[in-house]
């Protein structure tokens, strides 16, 4: 499931017992990665205070929708599978899901959809090259700089958990398995599902627009 062991201290230290019981109380079963932060539980207590304060700070779906893009942008099947996830639980269908993952981002996404993924995706993969004109296009489809920080805030945070995970091989649970045609194969853009092989060509993305 990964390449690193869980820790083995006998018995669990609280703060790993405290970990697990939080993420099965999240997922309703104990995720992949879970195991991973059992080395150093503190690291996972401030990733949810991290990201909790960004995503509690912004509409909810343009978390989502910016998340989505840069689990893409940097090739996490993990990330993509799991906001893909909520997107169709929340806000879409798994159609729409699929086509808003799609490389060629066909309805329903509209304009501003369009430009915060592109920049979400910019952001995820080669933040220096950003240009005022593209935080500019940002503007005058009526995001304020509050807006754009939080959508920047999102992304470099995504980056760090993505990185995270597939840096020490974390496979994407074989829950997630279950998500339906043609979403599943347009959300897995890295490492394969837990059990599964690799059966499409990951998705491939420019850094600018």
């Amino acid at each position: 499931m990964s390449f690193i062991e869980p820790a083995r201290a006998v018995p669990k230290e609280p703060a790993v017992e405290q970990l697990y019981a939080a993420e099965r109380q999240s997922w309703g079963y104990l995720p992949n990665y879970a195991e991973l932060f059992s080395h150093e539980p503190a690291v996972m207590a401030a990733w949810r205070q991290l990201v909790g304060s960004i995503r509690g700070a912004m509409d909810r779906r343009r978390f989502e929708l910016v998340t989505l893009a840069a689990a893409q942008a940097r090739g996490s099947s993990y990330c993509s599978l799991a906001h893909g996830k909520f997107l169709a639980d929340l806000f879409h269908t798994p159609d729409e899901v699929a086509g808003l993952a799609g490389a060629d981002r066909p309805d329903p996404a509209d304009e501003l959809d369009l430009a915060l993924m592109e920049y979400a995706r910019h952001v995820a993969l080669d933040p220096a090259s950003v240009t005022r004109a593209e935080v500019d296009r940002l503007r005058t489809l009526g995001l304020g700089d509050r807006d754009i920080f939080l959508v920047a805030a999102a992304v470099a945070a995504r980056c760090f958990f993505a990185t995270l995970l597939d840096g020490l091989g974390a496979e994407p649970d074989a829950e997630l398995g279950a998500l339906p045609e043609p979403m599943r194969s347009a959300l897995t853009v890295g490492r394969p599902i837990a059990g599964q092989a690799q059966t499409t060509e990951p998705v491939s993305f420019s850094p600018g627009p």
